[in-house]
Parts: structure tokens; sequence; C-alpha cells
């Protein structure tokens, strides 16, 4: 069994609305073709990621590259563990992804998210994070969560305030001639103990603590 041999495939985090977990193959097809639909207004350029830059097959190929990116670089001291969310009735709505380097002794990790167009305006970006920032902090140890957001992404900067996250400093990509500013954003675990999350439940973790801690 997949279970055996790929121990996250066993992790399950369950909110009200949603449930994170590493898709199946069929699945990860309907999170790129969800994707290709558009994850953002195409007006707008919120994310690095070049998703307006192309065609819907383009944005399907992002996906699925990086979802098998992150499985076969896969090491104790540098991973991304990039779960689907799924409403509880299966309904793919977007992916988050918990990534860390050098995690069993800085203790440290990073979180990405994207939804698809028509999941936004419903809370459910927060509700993911939530539940993502729990197996962070209650399963794994983490003493900090770190967010990088564009500081005219109002909605993912709207969750991550709501969460508790301050501000850290600030960041400098390049957009080809562009310079663009992002918010660099933390969470500490003292934060973290504020925010409301005993609706959370992670099953599955015992089994796959070794690929995060060694």
């Amino acid at each position: 069994m997949i279970h055996d041999l790929w121990p996250t495939f066993r992790l399950t985090i369950s909110t009200p609305r949603l449930r994170l977990r590493l898709p199946r193959e069929a699945e990860l097809g309907g999170l790129a073709e969800l994707a290709g639909r558009g994850i953002h207004d195409p007006s707008e350029r919120p994310f690095l990621t070049p998703w307006t830059d192309g065609t819907a097959a383009d944005r399907i190929r992002i996906v699925l590259q990086s979802h098998w990116d992150e499985l076969s670089t896969w090491e104790v001291d540098d991973w991304s563990l990039g779960l689907g969310v799924f409403a509880t009735s299966g309904e793919p709505l977007g992916m988050v992804t918990l990534r860390a380097k050098d995690f069993p002794v800085v203790h440290e990790v990073a979180t990405t998210s994207w939804l698809g167009l028509e999941h936004h305006g419903q809370g459910l970006g927060t509700e993911a994070r939530r539940g993502l920032l729990t197996l962070a902090f209650d399963h794994l140890g983490a003493e900090a969560a770190r967010t990088e957001v564009f500081q005219d992404n109002h909605a993912s900067q709207g969750v991550s305030r709501k969460l508790g996250y301050e501000h850290d400093g600030i960041s400098r990509d390049a957009r080809g001639s562009e310079v663009l500013i992002s918010d660099r954003l933390r969470l500490t675990r003292s934060r973290w103990a504020d925010v409301p999350h005993t609706d959370v439940v992670v099953d599955g973790v015992d089994a796959c603590r070794h690929m995060f801690a060694g």
C-alpha cells in the first residue's frame, strides 16, 4: 500500500468544512484543472508564480510538476508538504503547502496556498491555513511560521493578520525589470496559542513523524 511506502499519505487534517491531505493521482488531476480555470482575477498578480501568464494548460502543468517535485526531492532537512484542500464532500478547492529547511534544528516553517477562484471570499483560506498551522505547531513542534505577501495582496494579508502574524521586515523580488516588495510576516508559538483551533483534528502524524524530524 502507498500509505506504508510513503507515510505522509496517512496524514489528514480535518476542519469543520475541509479535509487537507496528499491528493491521489485522480484527485491531483482535479486540483490541476481547478488551477487551470484560474486562482485569482486575471487583472491581478498576487503571486510570484505567473499563474495568469499563459494558458490553462500552463497552469495545470505548474500544479502537476510542483507536486511531483515536492515528493521526489523530500529530505528530512529540506521538505515541502503540498496538501490538497477538499470540501468534506470531496470537492477539490485548492492546495496548501508547508515547507521547511533544517527543521530539526531551527523549528520554523513557511506556508503558501491557493484556492480556485470560485472558492474565494468564503473564509476557506483562513480555515485551511489554521489547519496547516495546527499540524506545524501542535504536532511537529514548530516554534514559528513565516509567510511572504505582496503589500497589495489584501486578501492574503488579512488571513495572516487574522491568525496572529506580525510584521517581520520586507523582501524584494524581481519580476522582469520590475521590483516587487513583499511583507515578511511571522507567527510565533506564543501568539499561535491565542488562535482558536480546538476544532481541528490531525490524524496519521505518528506514522510519518520521522519524515519531518529524523
